[in-house]
This record gives C-alpha cells, sequence and structure tokens, in this order.
C-alpha cells in the first residue's frame, strides 16, 4: 500500500500560525521552496535536515509549485517583517558621538 501524498502537508492554526507544513514536523512549505529558490535539490533539503525524506521534500514542493501565489505571499510576509524588526532594532540603538 502506497503513501497518500495529500496526507503530507498538513494545515493547523496551532502550528506556524496555520501555514502548511510537512507532516509530523514544523518545517513549513515556504521553507523548503527558499531552499529549492536558492538552488538546493530536493535530495540536498532533505539531507541538511536529516529527519526529513527526500518524499516529504518533494510533496513540498509539489504544494509549492500547485500554490506558488500563496507560499510567495508567505515568503513575502516574512521577509517585510525581518525587515520590519531589523529597521525598528536600528532605531533603537544609541548613537555614540
Amino acid at each position: 500500500m502506497g503513501t497518500d501524498i495529500g496526507s503530507m502537508i498538513v494545515r493547523s492554526p496551532a502550528i506556524r500560525h496555520g501555514r502548511p507544513c510537512i507532516a509530523g514536523t514544523g518545517i513549513t512549505v515556504h521553507r523548503i521552496a527558499i531552499w529549492y529558490k536558492l538552488g538546493h535539490r530536493p535530495e540536498e533539503i532533505a539531507r541538511r535536515y536529516g529527519h526529513l525524506t527526500e518524499a516529504q521534500v518533494y510533496a513540498a514542493l509539489a504544494y509549492y509549485h500547485a500554490n506558488r501565489d500563496e507560499v510567495e505571499a508567505e515568503i513575502a510576509a516574512d521577509e517585510a517583517e525581518a525587515t520590519h524588526m531589523e529597521n525598528e532594532s536600528t532605531q533603537e540603538q544609541p548613537t555614540v558621538p
């Protein structure tokens, strides 16, 4: 009996703000997509995380390709938040004369 790939990606409001994740992990689809977009092959991504199988990485990439606009919006939101936080921390730093 094979694995139902539809069960490999899950969403839960309690995990990563409801973003799609690889089932049984906290690894989001958008995290896998970022590594992929940086030029890493699925096999490399699976090795990098150690506890992920290639099938899980491919399932995440299939979800990414099928829902590219949604995942890209999540990536952009994370980047905007990081930039905002960096700007705030820079503004809070006292200047040294």
